[in-house]
């Protein structure tokens, strides 16, 4: 009779990790999404350091409101991309878990994904609330944790990229 393996040993690996870093990911952007909604109206915008704000926006669009004023037919576009992003990435975790950098950043571009496609289905936008600006310079278009993470989830792909050319 052949006994199963309750513990998976050193050499694989599993997703479970990775997804609970995506859902970590979630569940910071969404409390903190809730946060803003209940205590700012939108708008409002309350000055933390000469550099930041907090304000409550909706983007309609991709990053930095890329199509937002297009009717509306942009929120079914983009949930559709974020939902097949998100299953193109399980799939990639399934297949590279074992490939730590690669996979931190597959997690936080699947947690990231995940928390805007729920705004867009919960409220037909995304909640954005960070407001980063210089001044002389002007405001940098204001984002929310899930944009954070994707943007470090990015930054790892390429830095994951440049050391597997370098080897």
């Amino acid at each position: 009779m052949a006994t199963k393996k309750i513990f998976p040993t050193k050499s694989s690996s599993s997703i479970t990790p990775w997804l609970g870093i995506a859902t970590l990911i979630i569940l910071i952007d969404q409390l903190t999404k809730i946060t803003i909604n209940k205590t700012f109206q939108y708008g409002e915008e309350k000055v933390i350091t000469s550099f930041f704000n907090l304000v409550l926006a909706y983007n309609k669009g991709a990053a930095f409101s890329f199509l937002s004023n297009s009717g509306g037919w942009q929120r079914y576009f983009f949930t559709a991309i974020g939902i097949g992003a998100a299953v193109f990435i399980i799939y990639l975790l399934k297949k590279h878990s074992a490939q730590r950098m690669f996979a931190w950043a597959l997690s936080l571009v699947l947690g990231g994904a995940i928390g805007n496609v729920i705004d867009r289905l919960l409220y037909g936008h995304v909640v954005d609330f960070l407001d980063f600006h210089w001044p002389g310079l002007g405001h940098f278009p204001a984002f929310n944790v899930a944009d954070s993470a994707i943007c470090i989830g990015a930054a790892l792909f390429i830095l994951d990229e440049l050391r597997r050319v370098n080897k």
